[in-house]
């Protein structure tokens, strides 16, 4: 499922959109991604990074969350 114009979601530049494809974390940490609605389709936006760099804000389906590097890392999008 990996394509080559895919990336992962902590690449995103800021002010940009992509789709999310797939997850690549498991166990609670994909069960708390999916909870907070990052799902196959899904429009997110990276906002801002954080004064320090990470964490870095997330617009998805309307609202704002903070995901660490670490964990935007296992999610992979396909930017528009």
């Amino acid at each position: 499922m990996i394509h080559e114009n895919y990336i992962p979601l902590c690449f995103l530049p800021i002010g940009q959109k992509a789709r999310i494809k797939t997850l690549t974390s498991d166990g609670n940490a994909r069960r708390r991604m999916l909870d907070l609605g990052l799902i196959t389709d899904t429009i997110v936006e990276a906002l801002q990074k954080s004064p320090s760099g990470d964490p870095t804000a997330y617009e998805i389906r309307g609202a704002v969350i903070a995901l660490r590097s670490e964990e935007a890392s296992n999610i992979i999008v396909e930017p528009n």
